[in-house]
């Protein structure tokens, strides 16, 4: 496990993320997060797995 630090390339990350998809501002950080890391999230939520972000579940 790793902590990543929120800084300036995963910021200008969240406008990659559709506000209409992805609401809630805490989701679009971890979406725009495993984005901007190359990496899929692991969730059953319906709103990020609409993103652009691979999903695995």
């Amino acid at each position: 496990m790793a902590v990543i630090a929120i800084d300036l390339d995963i910021a200008l990350s969240l406008p990659k993320i559709d506000r209409q998809v992805v609401p809630e501002m805490p989701d679009r950080i971890i979406t725009a997060t495993a984005l901007y890391l190359n990496l899929p999230l692991i969730t059953r939520d319906t709103k990020i797995t609409a993103s652009i972000v691979p999903t695995i579940w």
